[in-house]
């Protein structure tokens, strides 16, 4: 498993080039517009969505079990029987929540460390 990224835009980055280097424009636009949120909003809350994204689709990737779990579920999205469809979404659901509760126990480990 590659290392886990820290919580910064600047680590992000450099951990989705690592594990999937062709989604870097999308994260830049992505970013671009969080940015644009906040200032706009006056509110952290687009960019702390953007960082808990990109920590949740970088932990898929880095992880086998959650990334084949990931790319078979969206391979059945799309399924011409139902039932495996929605067993896909099911799917895609828990991986995805079991990816950002790993990203929120790493951010609760990283303010404990700064306490």
């Amino acid at each position: 498993m590659i290392p886990r990224p820290g919580l910064t835009p600047d680590a992000l980055r450099a951990g989705l080039a690592v594990v999937a280097p062709g989604r870097l424009d999308e994260m830049q636009n992505m970013k671009d517009d969080a940015f644009a949120k906040a200032v706009e909003w006056q509110s952290l809350s687009p960019v702390q969505s953007w960082v808990l994204i990109w920590a949740r689709d970088i932990k898929i990737a880095r992880r086998p079990d959650l990334s084949s779990r990931y790319t078979q579920a969206e391979n059945n999205l799309d399924h011409e029987d139902p039932a495996i469809a929605q067993a896909a979404i099911r799917e895609l659901s828990a991986v995805l929540e079991e990816a950002l509760k790993a990203v929120r126990e790493q951010g609760s480990a990283v303010l404990a460390i700064g306490t």
